[in-house]
């Protein structure tokens, strides 16, 4: 059953209800019959919807819809909490607001051919409306109980489409249009209802600069990028039949090219594009709607709708191999302003999130079968990177595909090291004031172990690190970065400082005010928990993407991916080996990777709820901000891994060739 079918069963069933409904609608765009501020709000509302019921593909259409949400036009719209509370009032207006970003957001739906979004959505603008014509009896607990009824009383369908969408290669709305859209000018990209930008458009224009080898070439290097991953991982590709392709608008013509290469391997794909934010504090603003209507009954009900459509189809579920993902890099780094009238959780909130998120990750493992399951992510720059826009994206072109036989064996050397080490020492330089050491498993077997992974270029492209999950107790001392971009988020002075591997404290320099800062990191890196575990450390190796992004000063804007092969780096959360611990992989020299589990992560033999935070956020030390990597072993002999912002050890040097040419170019 394709998506057509599948909408087409749908749609009868609101088609009679959305007729009505839109009566109603016109009806209030016409002479809204209450206070005039509120008459304003609903009339901004219902013509919202009715915009959205009379989409259509193009440039126009598109600018004129998201214009309401840019940086100029957002100060004066109902979107913006801020201005909604202003004009409607604490009570009201931050209520209002979340509704009408949840309308704006469900105009994606109407382009694939489901009218069920347009549909509910009316309806609850008329329920809100009716509320509003009985002034005298109006209350914001009667409004707030009118959403939360919708949000509670659709979960249902809600969960049941998010899984589907995540899944089910028979939701082929964007298989389709990748297929058999004329990539040769821009207008197929008003198809998708998502916003377009100069970003997508100069993407697309700009791969279609290219011949079809360099396409193909490209291609290739994100699904062998995939295939390999099964392959390292030690799992048998043949199990699966669906991937999870996540790409930019834009990249149609490599995604062409990259779904022919998935079918020549019997995988169907579960399509997920997206495109560049209209504007950022949009997005931040509305983050934590869900604090307006999250209490503990409405997550046990949410979590049991998962749970429900996920047996629903466990069939389909089961063969899904994991995700493909390309990402984009070069918008300016955000720095949010926290505004009061947003939707915040308070701090019984925070833990039924986390309690969610976590009971979540679990079903989605459990039906999934996370143990044979792979992934692969790839990132090329967007032409928000600047006026060298090409060059960069020629110059990631190449960084993708550096040759991983050399990276592979010089890896080899630091990892032979690294595995005498009891610790590692890590100081910063160049006013970076980082002091830190981290615990290494101890090998029983060393002929035959080992504590790092040499990572080269399938599952995590481009090419570029050793890494490992550290011993908890013993890891201490303070990691400080002056800048990283995290999360699509800025953050200035980033310190933490860890305990027996757990973050103690931590603070950064984004706000004036102190808590502030805290709350930002709280809510953005440790998401919600009261700590995490050190759950990987790494060595990058990656000097010739150090290079470009210094060259290009560009630094600030590189993606995780790509600036965790630049310097050492730690992550925060889990392991890189969550749920899949007990399934033993292997370097290329044959040792197998034992440090797979911390003391947090082992809990999952007795209570798994205890032992995933389910996040990993990777924090970057930049090599001009690196004083010395050095191995301590037991005996209390010490070896630099590296010394002043350089690889010291023998049979590296290489590495140093793109530093020492970057040297030679700032004079």
């Amino acid at each position: 059953m394709s998506y057509k079918e599948i909408y087409e069963l749908s749609n009868e069933l609101y088609a009679e209800r959305l007729e009505l409904v839109e009566e109603r609608i016109e009806q209030i765009i016409r002479e809204p019959a209450i206070e005039p501020a509120f008459a304003d709000y609903f009339r901004s509302a219902a013509k919202c919807i009715n915009t959205i019921k009379n989409h259509s593909a193009d440039k126009e259409f598109n600018d004129l819809f998201y214009s309401q949400f840019d940086k100029e036009n957002y100060e004066k719209s109902y979107a913006n909490p801020a201005y909604a509370v202003k004009v409607l009032g604490d009570e009201y207006g931050q209520l209002l607001s979340a509704v009408y970003a949840k309308i704006a957001g469900s105009i994606t739906h109407i382009y694939q051919g489901d009218i069920k979004y347009l549909c509910i959505y009316a309806e609850l603008i008329v329920e809100l409306y009716n509320y509003f014509e009985n002034a005298n009896e109006l209350s914001p607990d009667e409004i707030r109980g009118c959403i939360y009824s919708f949000m509670h009383d659709y979960e249902e369908i809600f969960a049941e489409d998010d899984n589907r969408a995540l899944l089910d290669s028979a939701y082929d709305y964007y298989t389709e249009l990748v297929n058999e859209a004329d990539l040769s000018n821009d207008d197929y990209l008003y198809s998708y209802g998502l916003y377009v930008g100069e970003n997508e458009r100069a993407g697309r224009a700009h791969l279609a600069s290219f011949s079809d080898e360099e396409i193909q070439a490209m291609a290739d290097t994100y699904t062998e990028g995939y295939r390999i991953g099964f392959i390292t991982c030690n799992k048998d590709i043949s199990k699966k039949s669906v991937v999870q392709v996540i790409y930019p608008l834009g990249f149609e013509r490599m995604i062409r090219a990259a779904l022919k290469n998935f079918e020549k391997m019997g995988m169907k794909p579960a399509m997920r594009p997206f495109s560049t934010s209209v504007n950022k504090q949009f997005d931040y603003d509305h983050k934590e709607d869900m604090a307006l209507w999250l209490d503990k009954a409405y997550v046990e009900y949410r979590l049991e709708c998962m749970h429900n459509a996920l047996e629903r189809m466990k069939d389909v579920a089961c063969k899904c191999g994991g995700p493909a993902v390309i990402e984009i890099f070069g918008e300016e780094p955000f720095a949010p302003v926290s505004k009061k009238e947003a939707a915040h959780f308070n701090d019984e909130q925070q833990k039924l999130v986390v309690h969610m998120t976590s009971v979540r990750s679990q079903y989605m493992n459990s039906y999934i079968h996370s143990e044979d399951r792979s992934f692969t992510i790839i990132a090329y720059p967007c032409a928000a990177i600047g006026p060298d826009y090409k060059k960069i994206f020629t110059e990631t072109v190449k960084i993708n595909t550096l040759d991983y036989a050399l990276y592979r064996d010089m890896q080899q050397k630091i990892i032979d090291v690294l595995d005498t080490a009891d610790r590692v020492h890590i100081v910063g330089t160049n006013g970076n004031r980082t002091d830190l050491y981290v615990k290494i498993h101890e090998l029983k077997e060393p002929s035959k172990e080992t504590a790092f992974e040499n990572c080269v270029a399938d599952v995590n492209i481009p090419v570029g690190e050793v890494f490992t999950s550290p011993v908890l107790e013993g890891t201490n001392g303070k990691l400080h970065v002056s800048q990283v971009y995290l999360n699509e988020l800025n953050f200035l002075n980033l310190e933490i400082d860890f305990k027996d591997g757990m973050i103690d404290k931590y603070t950064c320099t984004n706000f004036e005010d102190e808590e502030e800062n805290k709350k930002y990191i709280s809510d953005n890196v440790l998401f919600h928990h009261d700590t995490l575990p050190m759950g990987e450390f790494a060595i990058g190796t990656n000097t010739t993407a150090y290079r470009m992004a210094r060259v290009y000063d560009i630094a600030a804007k590189m993606p995780i991916l790509i600036a965790e092969k630049t310097g050492p780096h730690f992550a925060v959360g889990d392991t890189c080996y969550t749920y899949d611990e007990d399934n033993m992989t292997y370097n290329p020299d044959g040792k197998a990777i034992i440090a797979r589990d911390n003391s947090v992560s082992i809990r999952r033999k007795e209570d798994i709820s205890k032992a995933y935070f389910n996040c990993h956020t990777d924090i970057t030390i930049p090599y001009d901000e690196l004083g010395a990597i050095t191995v301590i072993r037991h005996d209390g002999s010490t070896c630099d891994i590296i010394r002043d912002g350089r690889f010291v050890l023998e049979g590296v040097e290489e590495l140093n060739k793109p530093l020492d040419t970057l040297d030679a170019e700032s004079k």
